[in-house]
């Protein structure tokens, strides 16, 4: 029977003992394969074959106190989602290979570049429609949207806060019933505790911090210690809500992404123009962005010319100059100009709906540390209860110590116990940085693959499109006796109408240098030699070098220029006019703009890099001298995977850097495969990671940001089990008692949810 996954917004949850309940009680419901909790994310992603009652689902998890509400087109069979975390990049990743510096035919018919199509379901990112839970609860079971004090969880710790100063002014004023007050006080709060307790422990969670509280506060009434009971419960009461202010903060984070994009656009209908919502534009509709407005779809430019401020989505500060058939993105700021963009994404299907998407998935993932936390305690949590028991019955029995005394140690170490602080510590950590990235243009998908980055030793980038732009550019004109304005003029003359990468970076500098081109007649395609035409009563040629020989229209003079502009990795076409050499034009794919800086960096942070290419050696050896790079050259994708193999086998961590197109096999040998890219399907969902903006750069941002959230970790888990450790000693030395349990508990979760928050913050 084929499974299916149903994903569910999750309300209430605050730190990842919710989310240990709610996994084990969903597992006991018959048919269910996996589960996947996310407390940073607020979601629940469950496995199940047909046979599964999904209301039963939803009841056990509002059994516990939580609310739950399915996402909407979230029930694919999970065998046609595919693979959520690795990917086996299945696709043709060849290299540009191989150029022969050659001036090849030139395809003036263009090319069909067929969009792809994607069959992605809708994503409900909003918390609407979650039910509401009958009584008081500690957790409160909607999203905590207003303000603290307005949600379920926010008043009854202002009930209870309220119920405990009654009691001591009753106390104070009527001191024989002082301990009646303080019980009731404390009913007030703990009741919802125990009742979710008990509905834990019948759901497979008995050893909850629920059941630890409840124990503590009954056990603290029993030994007459009523007033230190009601504190207690109020304190667990104000961690739960300092908890729940802190974990809505970490969600706000990257669910506040899909603010950006604008609720209605000015659509374009028959000439006219109206405003329509957003979420309503269809694929291939036109929309209208004027100066200053947030553009409100993925697309593509049909008509204007404008700089869009692109930082809300790929972090990019300085704003981009985009005219037609360029891409723009859903939430990106139009600057100077108005736009007419044709839509190429549904509103469900944009880059920022996407990346949420991505990101709550990946929260999902647990990271190794995590797992292994989580496993630590499932066995710390009873091996807490068994010390509180021995505590509390060992001294009376064998040393004749004070019953209450010894009970009291007890039941305080049981709150002191608590894991709830040791268990967020890292998925904290992780979601904090995986939507810190997200904000930033670094995807990476889960928190293994955001530790493992960390590790890595060895980047292997791919040049074409990742270390260089991916197009040529004119970088030498050399003239015969014209000038080079005239040389370049006449060049793009024959170039008119042409598909060509040599073509395109011909007619881009003449266009940049306001050289002028006028039409020509009679152009004809020259198969493997170059293209030809007349202008002006001008016979012209632009021909490769091995063409221009035979008609020998080259000197040895000529020939030693074209060689040595070979052997720079540059391409050369020779520009004939009627039929006697006037000029060389050479090109070449440059580097990024950032290129050298970006692997500089690694180079500081201690991590090696290597260019793998499938262009000829002496090109690669060309582009590799620029940037002080080891290179390989001349490489098929097989080639490649076998280098990453070595690489690994020579005890590298090894990160392969591709554009999210070639490279298929290198990137799934390597430990982290990143795809380089403006935020396409392939870039978003066919790697480990994604750098969405292109900047070499960006991949020693992305191990740096690991580096920095294992060291959040690491702090995490110190200040957990530190604190727990310190109240432990004066808890049995007879110094602290039940209130301050419950601050080394709440407070441990909440600093360690604070201090995860920091990774929110963009350094540097």
């Amino acid at each position: 029977m084929a499974e299916s996954e149903t994903r569910y917004r999750v309300g209430g949850m605050d730190c990842a003992s919710c989310a240990t309940k709610i996994d084990t009680a969903v597992r006991r419901v018959a048919g269910v394969a996996d589960v996947s909790v996310s407390v940073m994310a607020g979601t629940m992603t469950v496995r199940h074959d047909g046979s599964s009652d999904l209301k039963a689902i939803e009841k056990k998890v509002t059994g516990l106190g939580y609310s739950v509400a399915p996402l909407s087109g979230n029930a694919a069979p999970a065998h046609e989602r595919g693979p959520q975390h690795r990917h086996d990049h299945g696709h043709d990743h060849r290299d540009q290979a191989d150029h022969d510096h050659e001036h090849a035919v030139h395809d003036h018919e263009g090319h069909d570049h067929a969009g792809h199509s994607h069959d992605h379901a809708s994503h409900d990112h909003d918390d609407h429609g979650e039910k509401e839970i009958e009584g008081l609860h500690g957790h409160d079971h909607a999203p905590m949207a207003g303000p603290w004090w307005q949600s379920e969880k926010g008043r009854l710790t202002i009930l209870s806060g309220a119920a405990l100063v009654v009691a001591y002014t009753v106390g104070h004023l009527v001191p024989a019933i002082a301990s009646y007050a303080f019980i009731v006080a404390m009913l007030i709060g703990l009741v919802p505790i125990a009742r979710r307790a008990v509905m834990a422990a019948f759901s497979g969670t008995p050893f909850s911090i629920e059941m630890l509280m409840t124990i503590a506060a009954v056990g603290a009434v029993i030994i007459n210690a009523g007033e230190e009971a009601a504190t207690v419960v109020f304190l667990f009461l104000v961690g739960e809500l300092l908890e729940g202010v802190a974990a809505g903060k970490a969600r706000e984070s990257i669910q506040s992404l899909t603010s950006l994009v604008p609720k209605t656009a000015l659509l374009e209908d028959n000439g006219q123009t109206r405003e329509v919502p957003a979420e309503s534009l269809s694929v291939g509709a036109v929309i209208v962005v004027r100066p200053g407005d947030r553009i409100s779809a993925d697309g593509v430019v049909v008509s204007g010319e404008s700089a869009i401020d692109e930082a809300p989505v790929t972090g990019e500060s300085t704003p981009v100059r985009k005219g037609v058939d360029a891409i723009v993105f859903a939430g990106t700021v139009n600057g100077d100009a108005v736009l007419r963009v044709r839509v190429t994404a549904a509103a469900a299907d944009n880059t920022i709906a996407r990346v949420v998407k991505l990101v709550e998935e990946a929260q999902e993932s647990k990271a190794p540390t995590e797992r292994f936390i989580d496993r630590f305690s499932r066995y710390y949590t009873p091996g807490v209860v068994v010390v509180a028991g021995l505590v509390a019955v060992v001294p009376p029995l064998l040393f004749d110590g004070s019953w209450s005394e010894w009970v009291y140690k007890g039941l305080a170490i049981l709150l002191i116990g608590c894991p709830c602080a040791l268990v967020i510590s890292t998925p904290a950590a992780i979601a904090a940085s995986l939507s810190s990235g997200a904000r930033r243009g670094l995807l990476m998908k889960g928190g293994a693959v955001l530790e493992t980055l960390g590790k890595v030793t060895m980047v292997a980038f791919d040049k074409t499109g990742t270390l260089t732009e991916g197009k040529p550019q004119v970088t030498d004109i050399v003239s015969f006796g014209l000038s080079e304005t005239q040389v370049l003029s006449r060049a793009a003359v024959l170039e008119q109408g042409s598909s060509h990468p040599l073509a395109l970076a011909i007619l881009n500098r003449a266009k940049a240098d306001g050289v002028p081109v006028p039409p020509a007649s009679e152009l004809e395609a020259l198969p493997g030699k170059g293209v030809s035409g007349n202008v002006g009563g001008e016979t012209l040629d632009l021909l490769s070098p091995s063409a221009a020989r035979e008609r020998g229209a080259l000197d040895g003079e000529k020939d030693a220029r074209i060689r040595a502009l070979n052997d720079e990795g540059k391409s050369v076409s020779v520009l004939l006019v009627n039929g006697v050499a006037a000029g060389l034009i050479a090109m070449r794919d440059e580097p990024r703009e950032d290129a050298e800086a970006g692997l500089a960096a690694l180079k500081s942070a201690g991590v090696k890099a290597m260019m793998l290419t499938g262009d000829n050696k002496r090109t690669a050896a060309a582009v590799a001298g620029m940037l002080g790079i080891d290179w390989r050259g001349e490489m098929m994708p097989e080639d490649k995977q076998r280098v990453v193999g070595e690489l690994k086998r020579q005890g590298f961590i090894v990160a392969k850097v591709g554009d999210g197109i070639n490279d298929a096999p290198a990137l799934a040998a390597a430990d982290i495969g990143i795809a380089m890219g403006g935020g396409t399907d392939v870039a978003l969902e066919t790697a480990d990671a994604a750098v969405l903006h292109g900047r070499v750069g960006d991949v020693a941002r992305m191990i740096e940001l690991s580096k920095r959230t294992m060291r959040n970790i690491l702090q995490n888990i110190s200040i957990a089990l530190g604190l727990k450790a310190v109240f432990l000693v004066t808890t049995i030395a007879g110094i602290t008692g039940l209130w301050p349990a419950i601050l080394a508990d709440t407070g441990a979760t909440v600093l360690v949810t604070i201090n995860a928050l920091r990774l929110l913050r963009v350094e540097g």
